[in-house]
């Protein structure tokens, strides 16, 4: 099924993310994180892609793996790192054969060592490339990234905007936001993308903080800034793995709590690969006295 096919009778989703394992008894737990998160009622998963394409089977096998034996819809990322246009048709034709209907299309990150992007021989320097190529190739459901807080490449918030709405024009479907820690960075971002004519579904993206000095890495890649009050309350137990985890988890419970009272349609959590952190937030949404809908457990 399309993602886009379930925004018709779902108000809200909420989905999760994963990245390839790096073998195969790590792939087993990853399979069965996934399947304890089924059981919250997940709307869709995607399967991030490495650099260059790294992980490119890894990803499409365990989208489809997830499809197959979880009956979980499956979303697959797509970047232009290290791809010419014609590899990057060869990949979305497999996608197309192997009954991957859904994409997130990603410019990517400079590989590793790198720190700036350099598009592949005949490659895309754009994700708004990618996008028209996958509109072309097939009747694919399209998502795409966007910043609350801007892409740190952007000269600005406006100029970023610009270019997302250039992204939405060649045929998107929906947004992703990138990881933030205030709700109203979301809002704000809402309006003026609304402004900016941008009508598609915007996912609020919330990463629950496991690892502090991880975090403080993720937000300085992606552009995000960490709130004080959230800094302070991190600082003190940087070095305390469970302190650090339920701090992380209040907070970001807190963050859903907000989102989805503020009307969000839903929430899109990357889990690092863990499934714990996730559990208790939802546990805590269906024990809250505000009005959300969750989805019905499995």
């Amino acid at each position: 099924m399309k993602i886009r096919t379930l925004f018709d009778t779902h108000p809200q989703t909420f989905s999760f993310e994963f990245f390839p394992p790096k073998t195969a008894e790590d792939g087993e737990a990853l399979f069965d994180r996934a399947r304890e998160l089924q059981q919250l009622g997940a709307s869709f998963c995607s399967v991030t892609y490495g650099a260059g394409g790294s992980t490119r089977k890894n990803t499409i096998d365990l989208v489809c793996r997830f499809q197959a034996d979880l009956g979980l819809i499956g979303m697959a990322h797509l970047t232009c790192v290290g791809h010419s246009q014609t590899e990057l048709s060869d990949i979305l034709v497999e996608l197309k054969d192997r009954g991957v209907e859904n994409l997130m299309c990603l410019r990517g990150d400079p590989p590793r060592g790198e720190t700036a992007f350099t598009p592949a021989p005949d490659g895309f320097a754009h994700a708004a490339d990618l996008v028209a190529l996958a509109r072309r190739s097939g009747d694919f459901c399209i998502g795409v990234a966007g910043y609350p807080e801007a892409h740190p490449e952007s000269v600005n918030a406006l100029q970023d905007l610009q270019h997302l709405k250039t992204k939405v024009d060649c045929g998107v479907d929906f947004v992703t936001t990138q990881l933030f820690f205030d709700a109203q960075d979301y809002f704000d971002f809402v309006a003026r993308a609304r402004q900016m004519g941008i009508r598609q579904r915007i996912i609020p993206g919330i990463m629950p903080i496991l690892n502090y000095r991880q975090i403080v890495r993720f937000t300085r890649m992606c552009g995000a800034s960490i709130p004080l009050a959230l800094q302070e309350r991190l600082e003190t137990v940087a070095e305390d793995t469970d302190a650090v985890f339920e701090i992380g988890v209040d907070w970001a419970w807190q963050q859903c709590e907000a989102l989805l009272a503020g009307g969000a349609p839903g929430i899109h959590f990357y889990t690092l690969n863990r499934s714990r952190a996730t559990q208790l937030i939802f546990e805590r949404l269906r024990q809250s006295s505000v009005s959300v809908l969750l989805p019905p457990e499995a």
